[in-house]
């Protein structure tokens, strides 16, 4: 009896273990789609697949797409063209054709300059009538006017389109750059990768189903949407802070983990009807999540239940 009561009293000085508190995994899925619909042609990922930020996950059939992109980039190079053929003005032949042009007139203006010249000094003798001279004259006018006009066509042929007429295509050219980008964003949405490291925690199509705009075909679970989810009673939740440091133990876990306090809820996930007694007061639980390491969230699994500790 004295060794009994002995061993009781040792027991009883003993430090009393930890209260644990019952919890479970969860993991925030990301279903990563594609905003357009197609045929599935391409599922590079399986289930339980780990992947890393830019491998490929699936792909979407796009001949639609890589029409409209190569439509879009065939228009803007026509219209780059068209903006460049108005500022280099007329092309070179086009020039030296109004330059011989311009020199026979020249040569005509020289010899009705010439042609007058000698009418005036024969109507002067009197060796012709002023209806010949008003003739030679009236010739070596018209001719000196066609040289003019011929010189102020070959300096236009030397310039560029007209202002306005270049900034309404340069503004075309804008317009079709954009339409070119917006059928090449069409295009590689077509081709889905991932955003971030994570498991492939599902596939909802199969290979050469019609997937709907907008549908998921993949769930992903990144490592940092990983959480655990516990309830603490009411007379215990007011210890714990955001940020404080607890130790998770789960069957099959090689060793307990700790994981770091992210929420606390603000209010009982059972609130009692109408008076707080002293037995009602025991039967208040507050929801509180915290987060695993990186490293460590890889080996939980959502819907895993958990027993956390406060060191």
């Amino acid at each position: 009896m004295v060794l009994a009561a002995a061993a009781s009293a040792l027991g009883g000085c003993g430090k009393p273990a930890p209260t644990a508190w019952q919890g479970y995994v969860e993991g925030e899925f990301v279903n990563v789609a594609s905003p357009f619909a197609g045929r599935l042609d391409q599922l590079s990922v399986a289930r339980g697949q780990q992947v890393v930020a830019g491998a490929p996950l699936f792909a979407l059939e796009n001949d639609d797409e890589r029409a409209a992109r190569d439509q879009a980039a065939a228009a803007l190079q026509a219209a780059q063209a068209q903006l460049a053929d108005l500022a280099t003005g007329k092309r070179r032949p086009e020039v030296d054709v109004n330059r011989a042009q311009l020199a026979q007139a020249r040569a005509q203006a020289q010899r009705s300059a010439t042609q007058y010249a000698r009418d005036q000094v024969q109507f002067a003798a009197g060796g012709i009538a002023r209806a010949q001279l008003d003739d030679s004259r009236a010739g070596a006018a018209a001719d000196a006017a066609r040289v003019r006009e011929l010189e102020r066509s070959v300096a236009v042929a030397r310039l560029p389109g007209r202002e306005a007429q270049r900034e309404a295509q340069a503004r075309q050219v804008e317009a079709l750059r954009a339409a070119l980008a917006q059928a090449e964003w069409k295009l590689s949405r077509k081709r889905v990768a991932a955003a971030q490291d994570g498991l492939v925690y599902d596939t909802v199509f199969r290979l050469g189903e019609w997937v709907p705009a907008g549908s998921p075909v993949v769930r992903m679970l990144p490592p940092g949407n990983v959480k655990v989810r516990f309830f603490v009673p009411e007379a215990e939740v007011g210890a714990l802070r955001n940020g404080e440091a607890v130790t998770m133990h789960c069957d099959g876990c090689a060793r307990p983990l700790q994981v770091r306090i992210s929420y606390i809820a603000n209010e009982a996930e059972y609130t009692p009807p109408v008076i707080y007694s002293n037995e009602t007061r025991r039967k208040l639980v507050f929801l509180v999540e915290a987060h695993p390491a990186l490293a460590d969230a890889a080996a939980l699994h959502p819907g895993q239940p958990v027993e956390v500790f406060r060191p």
